[in-house]
């Protein structure tokens, strides 16, 4: 009896294993196909691209580097198509003339953002969204009337004496940690520092000294952190839903640390600003410049979120567009010295350090900066936009609700846009001073600070070249189309490098920077 009875339960568990896995079987082709019919009807019709595979779309087919695969397959399917991204479809736009169409002249269906699982769901249920980040509602609006009141030019006088404190800074670490360029360095703590620490005086009154403050450690490690979780490709659980069924998930768990860590730090900039404000002891500066704007009254969360919204574009945006450009320098002496020339002319004088309130009236060195913007494209895909209401394009209809991209790569190397558009040439800016840059996106949705960002480039510009001559060890490998740190990132970051900062006229720097300290 025991025996048959041992047979009975044997192969009971037999069948049931059985019919687990013929059920799991089951339930997967079913999921599949299922997928695949929705995946097959959210395409547009009359849209090309191309069709990618099961599950996971396009998404292996652009790890290596998105903005050039996209720019790739416009040669096949045209300026304007559709790819799918798990179960996301997208709409990229890569030509310039194709970007103005869409962008400028649907500026208000555009108008929002599509929220994603990692970043929106994740890593800022706590600190609301930046203004870059947020879908369109009310909330909104009043971020952005804030940001238009804070980042006009008349405010942007108002933080030339930052932008002269700031930028001075930047050339004594140059000089001090590279022993009067005696010694080759990693620039990237020097640059994030500069960056950052205009970023912090402008928006809170209060600064990084030093590249040795943990504040400083703390910022950038979890700044550039959090940018990864905005990545379009890094993030597949985004665009595959199955994906997030894991609570475990490697991403959900960083993403709620690095939240944790960035609420510590905003929370207590904000209160001791907050605290200031009330005492009437702050230095002049974009947040109590908000908190003090009464026509719009924004709460805690939406304080936090604008705070976000000047550090994580202010610091990463322009801090990486210097360090690429900073690693041309050295590989092109030719360019610096032309620059120099050009200071020395426009300024009538050698001095290294020009006038921090100079509004970019220096013609080449103004060229310099509007051509790394345009080169290096450090945000290669724009953020993502989401029409409120259909579009159309060329007799197709890109109905209400799709995720849109602006590839700012592609219509920065339009062919035809610029000649030679892969190659450095500052010159071209001079020829056509007013041409389109897409690096801070188009539309209701371009960057608030780019009025700003550009200034902060110029004068880094005039000052670093006048002051130093940039030589490279060895050979640096800067082609932004190839040499990036890690390709999935959504801001596109060099690989280390390091650089000998040497002294035009080393007595003269060394004497005005004993006076600026």
């Amino acid at each position: 009896m025991e025996s048959i009875a041992g047979l009975v339960l044997h192969k009971l568990a037999e069948s049931l294993l059985q019919s687990i896995i013929v059920g799991t079987l089951v339930t997967a082709a079913l999921y599949l196909v299922g997928n695949e019919i929705v995946r097959g009807r959210s395409r547009i019709p009359g849209l090309k691209g191309p069709r990618g595979w099961p599950v996971v779309g396009n998404l292996t087919e652009i790890w290596s580097n998105a903005a050039v695969k996209y720019q790739e397959w416009a040669k096949e399917y045209g300026d304007v198509y559709q790819v799918m991204l798990g179960n996301s479809r997208v709409v990229v736009v890569n030509g310039a003339q194709a970007a103005k169409t869409i962008f400028s002249s649907n500026s208000q269906a555009l108008s929002s953002r599509p929220i994603t699982y990692t970043f929106h769901k994740v890593a800022s249920t706590t600190a609301g969204l930046t203004i870059g980040t947020s879908p369109y509602d009310d909330s909104l609006k009043r971020k952005k009337k804030a940001a238009a009141v804070a980042l006009n030019r008349p405010a942007i006088q108002t933080y030339i004496p930052y932008l002269d404190l700031e930028t001075k800074t930047f050339l004594q670490d140059l000089f001090n940690y590279g022993k009067a360029g005696t010694l080759a360095v990693d620039p990237l703590p020097m640059i994030q520092r500069l960056s950052l620490s205009l970023v912090m005086t402008i928006n809170w009154g209060v600064r990084i000294n030093s590249i040795e403050d943990e504040l400083f450690k703390e910022i950038v490690e979890v700044e550039e952190e959090l940018n990864k979780t905005r990545s379009t490709v890094g993030n597949p659980q985004d665009h595959i839903p199955f994906l997030r069924l894991n609570p475990r998930n490697k991403a959900f768990v960083k993403a709620r640390e690095l939240r944790r860590r960035r609420d510590k730090y905003l929370s207590k900039l904000n209160g001791d600003l907050a605290e200031q404000v009330a005492k009437g002891t702050n230095k002049p500066c974009i947040q109590a410049s908000v908190i003090k704007y009464k026509e719009v009254e924004l709460n805690d969360v939406e304080l936090a979120s604008f705070s976000l919204s000047i550090t994580s574009g202010g610091f990463e945006t322009v801090s990486t567009t210097v360090q690429w450009s900073l690693a041309y320098f050295a590989q092109n002496p030719h360019v610096q010295d032309k620059a120099y020339e050009e200071i020395q002319r426009f300024q009538g004088s050698n001095e290294p350090l020009c006038d921090a309130a100079d509004d970019q009236k220096c013609a080449y060195v103004l060229a310099l900066a509007k051509e790394a913007l345009r080169i290096y494209s450090v945000v290669p895909l724009s953020l993502p936009r989401e029409t409120i209401k259909d579009i159309q394009y060329n007799g197709v209809t890109i109905p209400s609700g799709s995720t849109v991209y602006l590839n700012a790569w592609a219509c920065n190397h339009d062919p035809k846009l610029w000649t030679n558009p892969d190659e450095f040439i500052p010159e071209r800016w001079i020829e056509k001073p007013d041409a389109p840059i897409f690096t801070f996106g188009l539309g209701y949705r371009m960057c608030a600070a780019h009025i700003l960002a550009t200034r902060e480039l110029y004068i880094i510009f005039m000052r670093l070249l006048s002051s130093f001559r940039l030589e490279a060890p060895e050979e640096i490998r800067c082609d932004p189309s190839v040499d990036m740190k890690n390709p999935k990132d959504l801001i596109m970051v060099p690989k280390p490098y390091r650089v000998f900062c040497k002294p035009r006229d080393e007595a003269r720097l060394r004497q005005a920077l004993e006076v600026s300290e």
